[in-house]
């Protein structure tokens, strides 16, 4: 699988290499973000229109799940090695690893009218397409269809996709409109209500109801037509219905005209959650005019703006793209969900008024919070009070004491472990964003850990939880005792001393599970016995979550305890050249991990931090040859350049600090572990309404692929022997100069004084 994942596939040459028309002096930065890279193999990432955190993304899908052996890699609904397109729809997750969404599909068509997609062309409405053809750029998307000999371009704005079809001269062009098709598995495929209504000759509105991954949702539309159809159609499990209405599970509507060759049609369409009036004011408020050019234009400025934040300088073009690209990623979640009115409908599918801030969701927690949400603290702040205060939102209409742990659609979907929206409002606490109620949030977490979901009890009682069939046991204990000390930080930040105590003392529970005989976190019978047999390279969903023991070393709270309780700093380092050197096999393959090295995952979240780990042993001369060789052979700019899921940006976020040459690897409080800038040079521009400073710039000088080592420091003219910077001194602006050369230097940041863990 390792092997599989880390060749270069057919399908990432040719037309998968991009090449830049631009010099490097005069590009835009938006000219080097790529969004096809990453639709190869198991990036799961999607190439359409959106903009930055838009609730439209508005994508091509070339399949929809419903062939159960194409499902994983299709839940963005499109993947490079796809010969075909079904149509185009106005939203879809992004490097997730289930697929959902994909609601309201259009298909422009010439010839005999059909009204099902089909498993091939000529099927149905089906098309082929090749990659020659197509294009994909920051909020914009082209691709022609020469079934039809139509040209399909798509941009968006924040709640509203807009399709511009370039039609051949026809007497029979059609647009489709498709509520049965969706993207999933099974019976979430497909949707279990919905209704389209022809208001007048160029304006339809309607839903979709789906079942869907986390339960029940629901999406209005509005669509308008840049000129009258000349005839229009409904269809109700594929039989033509009266009138202009049609309600049921099974619907289409087709719109039919005469084209002149080279005619364009425009289609806009508005989604809501809450109605078809929401909509509405959606399109009225984002898009007055028929000017594709124009919104496309300003879909790129909205772009030019956010890439721009970060300016990257290197003649290597390759990373160049590699890291725009993963750059650009990283704005495509959390993904906006309330209205330009502010209502919203929330996890109880009721819909709500949100006042004072903007409501998210696709909060793909237990990835995110290691590295995406602390980058938006830096390159978003002015987003960071809103995804905090749709947290809490989210607390009080679900009605279920719970804080966010996956959340798709706005509703709660409970994948994965941990209760990680906790180090995110922490984190953001800590770094000055407080336009929220903190003692609500504190008693928000409190009702949280005191809840009763995934053996939250047991773990209490106990201080860890038994391997027992499925519990994942090991990684909850270790995750829960990370969102504990976290809830400490809060509670003594907030003065509630006696609280942050007994979080404190519980975010010792990781010691329960290791074990100091193997050097390994294993997992624990009910009378707390080691459970045997114990193969570390097994995994075993009794106890590790995606991971097996080599994978499972997460104690970022406390990681000179871990390293004392591994023998001390030459053990503790040795473990880690252990799993990233290691040449036996995982016993049990799961397709989660993915992207090795060793046993090394990159492919999955658990090891995002590993490679940082040798900073706080004294040996970061380590941590710099393994960050270069991580992100050498697990990352490029090619359709395949992902190693595993990106996981609503959580692996591009990783590799965006990496490139600039630190890392957050305890995501809460502010804390940045030094590794190896990939770049000359990179300025992270500040927002001058959250931070004083103008510019953060990191100079790597003499920097290249043999260059990898530090040899020496200086931040703002001054020596610095530190291995890790603070979120203030970033943000205060400032300059830090890495002279890199060819050796390592084994006494820069090897003082005890200098490491992480001596705060």
């Amino acid at each position: 699988m390792s092997n599989r994942m880390n060749r270069t596939p057919r399908s990432a040459l040719g037309a998968g290499v991009f090449l830049l028309a631009t010099t490097l002096a005069n590009a835009a930065v938006t000219d080097y973000a790529k969004p096809l890279i990453g639709t190869a193999e198991h990036g799961h990432v999607f190439p359409g229109a959106t903009v930055p955190f838009g609730m439209v993304q508005l994508s091509p899908d070339t399949r929809d799940g419903s062939a159960d052996d194409a499902y994983q890699d299709g839940s963005a609904g499109y993947h490079y090695s796809d010969t075909s397109i079904m149509g185009f729809s106005h939203n879809h997750l992004t490097g997730t690893g289930i697929g959902d969404l994909g609601n309201i599909l259009l298909m422009p068509t010439v010839g005999e009218l059909k009204l099902v997609a089909g498993k091939q062309p000529g099927q149905g409405y089906r098309a082929r397409f090749s990659h020659e053809q197509e294009e994909a750029r920051p909020g914009y998307y082209r691709v022609f269809l020469p079934d039809y000999k139509i040209n399909v371009e798509l941009t968006a704005t924040a709640r509203v996709g807009v399709h511009r079809y370039t039609f051949p001269e026809a007497a029979d062009a059609h647009i489709i409109l498709d509520l049965w098709h969706g993207i999933g598995r099974g019976s979430r495929l497909r949707p279990t209500d919905s209704a389209i209504t022809l208001e007048n000759d160029h304006t339809v509105s309607g839903f979709r109801r789906s079942a869907g991954w986390g339960g029940d949702k629901i999406y209005y539309f509005v669509l308008e037509l840049s000129r009258p159809f000349d005839a229009a159609g409904l269809t109700s499990d594929h039989q033509p219905v009266d009138g202009k209405e049609s309600h049921g599970k099974n619907l289409q509507a087709h719109f039919d005209f005469k084209t002149k060759a080279g005619e364009r049609i425009i289609a806009r369409v508005a989604l809501s959650t809450v109605s078809v009036e929401g909509a509405r004011k959606n399109l009225q408020a984002e898009v007055s005019n028929w000017d594709f050019d124009a919104i496309a234009a300003a879909a790129r400025a909205q772009w030019e703006q956010a890439l721009g934040s970060i300016q990257v300088q290197s003649p290597d073009q390759k990373f160049l793209e590699t890291f725009y690209t993963a750059f650009y990623h990283v704005f495509l979640a959390p993904t906006l969900l309330s209205d330009v009115d502010g209502q919203v409908r929330g996890p109880d599918t009721k819909a709500h008024q949100v006042k004072g801030f903007d409501y998210y969701s696709e909060f793909s927690l237990w990835d995110t919070f290691r590295a995406e949400h602390p980058l938006l603290t830096l390159i978003q702040p002015g987003r960071v009070n809103d995804m905090v205060a749709t947290m809490l939102a989210h607390y009080t209409f679900f009605g279920q004491k719970a804080l966010p742990v996956w959340v798709e659609s706005g509703k709660e979907n409970w994948c994965m472990i941990g209760n990680h929206s906790i180090p995110v409002i922490v984190d953001a606490y800590l770094k000055g964003f407080r336009k929220w109620d903190a003692a609500e949030a504190l008693a928000d977490m409190v009702a949280t850990t005191d809840g009763t979901r995934a053996q939250m009890p047991e773990y209490r009682t106990n201080g860890y939880i038994a391997s027992r069939r499925g519990t994942e046991a090991v990684s909850k204990t270790i995750e829960y005792a990370y969102d504990d000390a976290c809830i400490a930080l809060f509670a003594k930040a907030l003065g509630q001393d006696e609280l942050a105590g007994r979080y404190a003392k519980r975010a010792e529970n990781w010691q329960h599970v290791f074990d100091p005989s193997t050097g390994f976190f294993r997992g624990k019978t009910t009378e707390g016995a080691w459970v045997t047999p114990f193969n570390p390279n097994a995994i075993v969903t009794d106890s590790y979550t995606e991971a097996n023991a080599w994978q499972s070393y997460f104690v970022p709270h406390d990681v000179p305890g871990l390293i004392q309780k591994l023998g001390g700093d030459d053990k503790f380092a040795a473990r880690l050249d252990e799993v990233f050197d290691s040449k036996e096999a995982i016993v049990n393959f799961s397709e989660d991990v993915v992207g090795l090295i060793g046993m090394y995952a990159h492919g999955n979240e658990p090891c995002h931090h590993y490679a940082y780990l040798y900073n706080y042993a004294g040996q970061p001369w380590k941590t710099q040859a393994r960050i270069r060789q991580v992100c050498r052979t697990l990352y490029n700019n090619t359709t395949a350049g992902m190693c595993g899921n990106d996981d609503c940006g959580q692996m591009s976020a990783w590799y965006v600090f990496s490139a600039l040459g630190f890392y957050p690897a305890d995501p809460c409080g502010g804390v940045y572990i030094i590794g190896s800038p990939l770049g000359s040079q990179a300025a992270i521009t500040l927002d001058p309404k959250y931070y004083k400073g103008a510019k953060f710039t990191v100079v790597a000088r003499d920097n290249s692929a043999q260059n990898m080592y530090i040899q020496s420091a200086t931040l703002n003219d001054q020596p610095f022997t530190r291995t890790w910077l603070t979120h203030d001194q970033i943000v205060a602006g400032g300059t830090l100069v890495l002279q890199m050369g060819p050796m390592p230097n084994r006494s820069w940041g090897a003082a005890p004084a200098d490491r992480p863990g001596n705060l």
